[in-house]
Parts: structure tokens; sequence; C-alpha cells
């Protein structure tokens, strides 16, 4: 099992004088996440004038604020030889592009054979890390681009960039529906009231946003380009079936299969086999946590979403030929 102790100290000084604990922290260590340092605060690994306090306690002048931590693998998950497609790489940060029928991180019914799995086989050192340096999630199905970091510090900068937004990140899918022009959902996420599995749009969820523009129109779809505001779990895929445009081949949130009217037999066995949600998270952008460069990357869609699309573009030109 492997661990990094960290040892850390700084005063209050005047001008932070009367914040709060974790407010204070946050500007006295900004190298770690705002997250991180309130789970120190709350299990006493941060502590002030050899005290425990709350994250909301005000601070005066001098206080003293201290870190103890030894950071070890809370959980024990199997290195396992797992097939990575590395597009950039260095000794801060991975990026990888994640195929489809992947699970980033081992849960119930998915303990091994997970990119965390992958990840730790092939970097070793990542054990020590949370979630093995995974800064952000892809579901399932969903393909593209993701960053890892490699080192504890990369890890906590990249999360303060995912918590203040400021990484970005745009998919692209294919919905069902011919939508008009381009806008911004801002409905608010949260549990599904009845099936578990599920996010749903309701009054008390978190906030989440997600701007959306026409790539291209057809008859019966759209290819859309999607940008999010903000990260929450099954975001674009609620938000696109709450504005009736679900994503072709969603099998949480699609609904029953539509057809297009009149559509080929070639094209309904296509939509038929497409058994996962078409989106794909293909450009990534970021400030590097060391270098502090700004850096993207961009990958195009795998085989089967652009064989899919190739599909409907097929349908588009033949019946529209058949109504001229």
């Amino acid at each position: 099992m492997m661990s990094a102790h960290i040892s850390l100290s700084a005063e209050v000084p005047e001008d932070l004088a009367g914040n709060r604990l974790d407010q204070i922290a946050a500007q006295l260590f900004p190298e770690y996440s705002r997250a991180r340092l309130q789970s120190w605060i709350k299990d006493g690994s941060l502590r002030v004038n050899a005290q425990s306090l709350r994250p909301r306690d005000r601070l005066k002048t001098g206080d003293l604020l201290q870190i103890e931590v030894e950071l070890v693998s809370s959980e024990q998950f199997l290195p396992q030889p797992i097939q990575l497609d590395i597009i950039f790489e260095d000794e801060d940060l991975v990026i990888l592009n994640k195929p489809a029928n992947l699970v980033v991180h081992p849960a119930a019914g998915h303990w091994q054979g997970t990119l965390l799995n992958g990840l730790l086989h092939a970097y070793p050192k990542l054990e020590a890390i949370p979630r093995a340096g995974i800064v952000h999630r892809l579901d399932k199905d969903t393909t593209g681009l993701m960053v890892v970091a490699k080192n504890l510090q990369s890890h906590s900068i990249l999360v303060q960039q995912l918590q203040e937004r400021s990484i970005e990140r745009e998919y692209e899918a294919i919905v069902h529906g011919v939508l008009t022009g381009g806008g911004v959902i801002d409905v608010p996420l949260g549990r599904h009231p009845v099936n578990r599995k599920k996010k749903a749009v309701v009054v008390k969820g978190k906030d989440s946003i997600t701007h959306y523009r026409v790539l291209q129109r057809f008859r019966s779809h759209t290819h859309v380009q999607l940008n999010l505001q903000t990260g929450r779990t099954h975001q674009i895929r609620v938000h696109m079936t709450h504005i009736n445009h679900s994503l072709v081949g969603d099998p949480l949130y699609g609904g029953r299969l539509q057809l297009p009217t009149a559509c080929s037999e070639e094209f309904e066995q296509q939509l038929r086999n497409f058994k996962r949600q078409a989106l794909h998270a293909r450009r990534l952008a970021l400030v590097h946590p060391t270098s502090e460069r700004k850096l993207s990357w961009e990958v195009v869609a795998p085989d089967d979403f652009q064989q899919l699309l190739s599909a409907i573009r097929n349908d588009f030109g033949i019946t529209e030929g058949l109504g001229e």
C-alpha cells in the first residue's frame, strides 16, 4: 500500500482575519481542493492552534493552521492490464480517450475491469492519490476525453479548476427530433424520486447548466454540440430528455425506440443495434497545473458513432430525394 505524508502550517494574515476557517484554508493552501480541506477540517487533520474547529468558525490574525495527514489508499482495488488510449502524457497528467463499455470507477456490479483498475496497473504510484488521479468521470458508454492527475498537487489543482468551472468540456451527440436552433438548458438536477439509478429535474436539485448548438439537422434527428457549464451526473442525458430531444440509443432516458417514418430496413436495423447513448466528449481544455499554460485536446468520435451519423445522413438524402 502506498501513502503520502503531508505536513503544512501557515498563520492567518491580517487581511484574512475574521473569515471562516474553510475560506481561510482555501486561501492559505490553494494547491488543495476546497472539498479536501473541508474533509481535513472535519476529521481533525487540519487544526487551528492545535485544536479542532468547525469549518464555519471565524479566525483572527496570527492563528496557526496546521495540516498533518497521511494519505493512504482507502480502498484496495486490483491493478489490471487494460488497454489505455493515451492522447497526451507528462509528469503531471494523462489525457486519455475512453472507449464505450468501460466503467470509470469500481462500484457495485463492476469491481474489476474499470478504468481505475487499468490506471493502477499502468501507473502504480496512483494508488496514493484519491480515485487513482481521476478528476472527472464519463458514463460507462460515453466515449471521449478525460484527464487523470499523476500526483497529489496536480490532482488538487485540477479538481479546483473543475469546481471553479474553468475546465472546458465539449461534447457532441445525436438526438431524436429536429432542433430549430441552439440554446441554454438551466434546470436543477437531483436524484430521481422513484428510480435510484436515474437523475431528474427537481426543484431543490443542484444547479445544472448545459449550452447546446446545432451542428446539422436531418429529417428526424439532430447532430448537436454541447458545452458543460456544470458537470452533474447524467447532466446532458437528462437535460436533452427534459427538452424532448433524448439521445439516440440512451438505455436509461431514451424511452421507447423511435423510428422515423418510411425509413429503410437497413436504417431501422442501425438504430435498433445502437445500444448506447450517442454521446462523445470530443474536446477538453484546461490550465496545466505546473506550467500554467492553457492546453486543449480534441478527438474524433468512435466508429459506431460515425457509422450512425452516416446512416442518418444517408436516410436524410434518400428521403429528400423521394420528396422532390
